[in-house]
C-alpha cells in the first residue's frame, strides 16, 4: 500500500491556514506510507500534467493532527512521487499538535458569523 489509509474527509478542526501561513513552514521529507489522504478520488488529467504545480506550491501540504500526517493537498504529487518509485515526499508540515497552534484554530462558529 502506499498509504497509511484513505480517508475522505478532513479529521482535524479548521485551521483558517493560507497560502502565506504555509510558505512560512520549511519543507521536511514525509515517507508516504505515514500519510492518510483525505480525498479518496483523483483526476488523472492532473495526475498526468507535468505542470500541475505551475500555480501553486511546489511542496506538498500535511497536517499533523492527534499524533497522524494527514494529506491535505498534493495528493496527485504523492502519487507520482510513488510512480516514480520514491517513498518519500517533501512537504510543509501544520502541525496542529502544537500548542502555539491551537490558539489559532478557526472556531465554526466564529467563522460563519464573519460572513
Amino acid at each position: 500500500m502506499i498509504f497509511k489509509a484513505v480517508g475522505d474527509k478532513r479529521p482535524y478542526p479548521e485551521h483558517g491556514s493560507g497560502l502565506a501561513d504555509w510558505t512560512v513552514l520549511p519543507p521536511r521529507q514525509i515517507r508516504l506510507a505515514d500519510l492518510i489522504t483525505t480525498k479518496r478520488h483523483l483526476d488523472l488529467e492532473a495526475l498526468l500534467d507535468e505542470q500541475s504545480t505551475f500555480y501553486g506550491d511546489l511542496f506538498a501540504h500535511v497536517v499533523q493532527w492527534q499524533d497522524e500526517l494527514y494529506l491535505e493537498d498534493g495528493l496527485h504529487r504523492a502519487l507520482r512521487t510513488a510512480l516514480y518509485g520514491r517513498p518519500v515526499i517533501h512537504a510543509r508540515v501544520l502541525d496542529l499538535d502544537d500548542p502555539a497552534w491551537a490558539s489559532r484554530l478557526v472556531d465554526p462558529v466564529e467563522r460563519a458569523s464573519a460572513r
